[in-house]
């Protein structure tokens, strides 16, 4: 049922963004409490803005009631990624080289399941992240198929 709802949900939306310029990042469909949310992450290069995510909403909220895949009531969202930007595919990690990245594996590597630093490289299979333990800077090659989640991550 939720991937059905999340693969009619892309196939209605790419032609509403690529009109717009603007990128799909994710789609979840989820519970919570009682209720069901629809929710659609886009963004582009400079980020996306209120208005952005509003005509995008609209013009979604039109096709969806046509195909109608979701059966029952549910909320949908569109909004911005935010600052902490899930890193869905190859392409996302080719264009965050540089940026402070958060990974979370499948299995450990050097006895650690969780990496935070910059990723200095990417080459379609192993993403290199340089990180700090203490005041020691440290280097590790991840294979992509060991990473479950990855995301931009914010340093202060």
């Amino acid at each position: 049922m939720s991937s059905h709802v999340i693969k009619t949900t892309e196939e209605l939306i790419d032609p509403i963004l690529e009109e717009k310029g603007l990128e799909l990042v994710d789609i979840e469909y989820v519970k919570e409490g009682k209720n069901w949310f629809l929710r659609v992450y886009i963004d582009k290069s400079g980020g996306v803005d209120i208005n952005e995510c509003g005509v995008v909403s609209e013009q979604l909220s039109e096709k969806l009631d046509q195909a109608d895949p979701v059966k029952g009531a549910y909320f949908l969202e569109v909004s911005s990624p935010g600052v902490e930007r899930p890193l869905k595919s190859k392409d996302d990690f080719q264009k965050n080289l540089g940026n402070n990245v958060y990974v979370k594996l499948y299995e450990p590597i050097d006895g650690q399941k969780e990496y935070e630093g910059i990723l200095k490289a990417f080459d379609g299979n192993i993403a290199t992240i340089e990180y700090k333990v203490k005041t020691r800077t440290k280097i590790i090659e991840i294979p992509y198929d060991k990473i479950a989640k990855a995301r931009l991550a914010v340093t202060l």
